[in-house]
């Protein structure tokens, strides 16, 4: 079966910088759905018409892979407002910072803590990989057609592309969900 714009597909990959730096290999096949919200366009532009064992080598410009580096998306936040055990590298969802946290900050983006001082939390809204143009080596696995379940859902449940927050702050008192 060839891929079309609405099926299911396994794929491995190896995703590096443009400098040869791998920054994620992906060894085992994971099933990503076309047509939703799992990959980025550019890659299910690229697969269309492919089949097993059919391999892929792309260079994504940031504008076709995260983006690119938004400024206004880091801001700067009283340490006090977060909970004690605060570690570089957790995210925040938007929509539930803690209480006293700027309303500046736009709800619809997962915030990472990228440094942490004794008075201030510096959150970035930005995707780790935004403002970096990739490579990444496909390799197509498996294909079948999605079901009609799968294409209401817009997913097969993978989140590689998209942020997820690894805890969330309760906007009643402050404290973290896990």
């Amino acid at each position: 079966m060839k891929i079309t714009p609405q099926c299911a597909v396994s794929l491995t990959w190896t995703l590096k910088d443009t400098l040869g730096e791998i920054l994620d290999e992906l060894d085992e096949p994971v099933e990503f759905l076309l047509g939703g919200d799992d990959l980025l366009a550019k890659i299910e532009e690229s697969l269309q018409g492919h089949a097993v064992g059919d391999t892929l080598d792309l260079h994504l410009e940031p504008e076709d892979a995260f983006g690119d580096y938004d400024e206004n998306l880091v801001f700067l936040e009283t340490r006090a407002l977060f909970p004690k055990e605060l570690e570089e590298g957790m995210s925040f969802d938007g929509a539930a910072m803690p209480i006293g946290c700027s309303s500046d900050i736009p709800k619809e983006f997962i915030y990472t803590v990228t440094e942490i001082y004794p008075e201030h939390v510096v959150l970035d809204g930005n995707h780790p990989l935004s403002g970096i143009a990739i490579r990444i080596s496909i390799k197509v696995c498996e294909v079948r057609e999605a079901s009609a379940e799968e294409i209401d859902l817009g997913t097969l449940g993978t989140g590689f592309f998209k942020l997820e927050p690894l805890i969330t702050a309760s906007n009643s008192d402050g404290n973290t969900l896990h």
